[in-house]
């Protein structure tokens, strides 16, 4: 398989949707034969810097797909970073450099219920995942978010309960988001888990369901897609090696 293409999207909206999250809608001609079917899968977003410098990259979800747009979800930190800091003041007719679509993750869909965590960074996913179960399904779905007001309107099966976090301040412990699951019943029958959040969150979860649950590689999914006080760089580093030190199984 090659490398991701690279392609000069403009931007055709910039909104904010909640206090912490900002979309923005790509387009124009370079979307052009962009794949259909890609909400949840990533995108690289390409930043150049000097002659001697690698770009930038940084990595997110598309949100929403339509035929000629896609839709980007930007969390706002207190400290913003170089994709935030541009998607926060994007202006129709902007332009990015955008690598991709990658791979999409999707939680398992063969199974008795279902059980998805993750902070705002996630909720993207989260929202795909929610939307793509089938409408008889079961199960929790726990959010992390900064603020009340960060609530967003999500599709979801009936019989599949959202529960919202308020945590202004994350911590390396991952302790609110942990202690939330942990607190819920673990339904009779074969679950499915996706979990995407901080670093110390999702080693919480990891390690919490490999303790107390035997959940099968084939239904669990689990990731980190930020880390406290780490640029994405320093986040990738941490990740290698913790999957190094990771036990198999």
């Amino acid at each position: 398989m090659g490398k991701p293409e690279k392609r000069e999207l403009e931007v055709v909206r910039s909104t904010r949707i909640t206090p912490h999250m900002h979309r923005v809608t790509l387009g124009g001609e370079g979307l052009a034969g962009f794949p259909a079917d890609q909400e949840s899968a990533y995108i690289k977003l390409i930043f150049p810097r000097g002659e001697e410098e690698s770009p930038l990259m940084r990595t997110y979800t598309i949100r929403h797909q339509r035929a000629t747009e896609i839709d980007v979800d930007f969390v706002l930190h207190e400290h913003m970073g170089p994709a935030s800091g541009w998607a926060a003041s994007a202006r129709p007719g902007d332009r990015i450099l955008v690598g991709g679509p990658g791979a999409k993750k999707l939680i398992q869909p063969q199974a008795d219920w279902f059980l998805l965590a993750g902070d705002m960074t996630a909720l993207p996913a989260i929202s795909v995942n929610l939307a793509a179960l089938p409408d008889d399904a079961r199960g929790h779905a726990v959010i992390e978010i900064a603020d009340p007001a960060d609530k967003q309107p999500l599709v979801h099966p009936d019989n599949l309960q959202v529960h919202w976090i308020i945590n202004p301040r994350p911590d390396p412990t991952g302790t609110p988001l942990l202690d939330k699951v942990q607190g819920l019943p673990w339904l009779d029958g074969q679950p499915a888990v996706w979990a995407a959040c901080e670093f110390g969150s999702m080693r919480a979860l990891r390690r919490w369901l490999k303790q107390t649950h035997e959940v099968p590689r084939s239904h669990l999914y689990v990731s980190s897609y930020w880390k406290i006080g780490q640029t994405e760089d320093g986040h990738k580093l941490a990740k290698r090696q913790d999957a190094m030190a990771e036990p198999a199984g």
